[in-house]
């Protein structure tokens, strides 16, 4: 459903009429298209003394063709700040974040870009330095409500031992690929990770399976990820077999019709990749879900079961079997789909925001267990994405979704979609129990 609000307010007389009210403004978002530089403009990289990133950073950037100031000029427009943060030990060091952000806080383009790297605080050297690195937090969260125009803002914590592993992450955050990811803190483990052949096709030879891939966020994370190089197994329930067979095609990829909550789904699935010509799956993503809302007070045993059902105890029989069998091959992705419900609730939501709140868990929980067989499980945790099912809300729930944000606006499935092949890219390898919002900062459970 189109957004009426956000064009007109994108328009001429729009624009007039919301700088003169004050209203919600919400900028047209840079999306990533084929072909597209990683960035618009260049980027300017700064570092505390001591810093241990931003020579690897400026190297990676440099010869991903992106030009790389190291000192300001005035009036030039930059298209990314980025400060390398990990020689900050104590809270008076801090200081180096005012000297770099203050003076080039206006100087960034309309959808810009500011990533600080930092040492998670539990491999930091002492309670000072801990301190300070939490402290990094509070910046990042509070620039990416302070710059607006599309600016994304985002905190990357890299334990050392990661400083080889961190390509990947700054190409999806300085691109358009993360347009409505903002305010968020992604965890870099120790080790290195392999860049693809090509970044444009990271996913090159790798099968991928994506659960609920008939309709809206399932069927762009299923094209996104063909885009990407992946040949895709579609899958949803035997009643969408049309949408699905539409999807897969698109695709050019397999359809796959199984009901994921029967009691033999997870051994008919572990079947069907055995006897695949790839012999396992690379990447699982686990988008399948219902919500059957109502109040606890008013909610029946059937609502409560079927949501748990489909959202959280299906992706946990399927990992169990599949990780059973050796299926998931080395070096794969597993990606659940949670929801900001499961970090903020949601009134009449009780099931719902259970089951996302589990896959969090899920996630948490299962990623150190995964790490010793080379695999990484993270997810994603969408906000309010115009689907299908959010145009059918009522209007006032549905506009206060869109502008209860730091971008003013819903977020689209591709937005979902280019976060889930991120995770899924080989250049993420070292990144696991991450759950990133993909809300455009929703004020809501920040």
């Amino acid at each position: 459903m189109a957004d009426r609000y956000a064009n007109f307010a994108n328009s001429g007389l729009g624009r007039t009429v919301v700088k003169r009210l004050g209203l919600p403004d919400p900028p047209r978002l840079r999306r990533y298209r084929p072909g597209d530089p990683l960035v618009s403009g260049p980027v300017l990289l700064g570092a505390a003394p001591g810093g241990r990133l931003s020579g690897e950073v400026g190297k990676l950037l440099e010869s991903a063709g992106v030009t790389v100031a190291e000192s300001g000029a005035a009036g030039t427009k930059y298209a990314a700040l980025v400060f390398d943060a990990t020689g900050i030990g104590d809270s008076e060091q801090l200081r180096a974040l005012f000297d770099f952000f203050q003076p080039y806080a206006r100087s960034l383009t309309g959808c810009g870009r500011v990533i600080v790297l930092g040492t998670p605080p539990e491999a930091a050297a002492g309670p000072r330095e801990a301190t300070a690195q939490r402290s990094l937090e509070g910046l990042t969260r509070s620039i990416g409500k302070e710059f607006g125009r599309g600016t994304t803002s985002q905190l990357v914590y890299v334990a050392p031992g990661g400083e080889q592993a961190v390509e990947s992450t700054l190409r999806f955050l300085l691109s358009g690929r993360s347009a409505y990811v903002s305010g968020q803190v992604i965890r870099i483990g120790a080790g290195s990770a392999s860049a693809p052949a090509d970044w444009d096709k990271p996913l090159d030879g790798k099968l991928a399976l994506v659960t609920g891939a008939a309709r809206g966020i399932g069927a762009a994370i299923a094209a996104t990820l063909a885009r990407d190089g992946a040949e895709v197994i579609a899958l949803d329930v035997p009643g969408a077999g049309d949408a699905l067979a539409d999807v897969a095609n698109k695709a050019r990829g397999r359809a796959l019709q199984l009901d994921l909550t029967a009691a033999d789904a997870a051994e008919r699935l572990a079947g069907y990749l055995s006897a695949g010509p790839h012999a396992g799956v690379d990447i699982v993503v686990h988008n399948a879900g219902i919500t059957r809302d109502k109040t606890i007070a008013r909610m029946d045993a059937s609502r409560w079961d079927s949501v748990i059902g489909v959202n959280l105890t299906a992706p946990e029989r399927v990992n169990d079997l599949l990780l059973e069998r050796g299926l998931v091959t080395p070096g794969g992705r597993i990606v659940g789909v949670a929801s900001i419900a499961g970090i903020a609730g949601n009134r009449g939501q009780t099931n719902y925001a259970t089951s996302k709140a589990g896959v969090i868990g899920l996630v948490q929980s299962t990623a150190p267990i995964l790490a010793a067989k080379d695999i990484t499980i993270n997810a994603v945790a969408p906000g309010f994405i115009e689907t299908a099912m959010t145009a059918k809300m009522p209007i006032g729930l549905r506009e206060a979704g869109r502008r209860l944000n730091s971008m003013s606006q819903g977020g689209l499935p591709i937005d979902v979609a280019e976060t889930i092949a991120w995770f899924a890219s080989p250049g993420s390898a070292t990144i696991t129990g991450n759950v990133v919002r993909v809300c455009g900062q929703s004020l809501l459970g920040a």
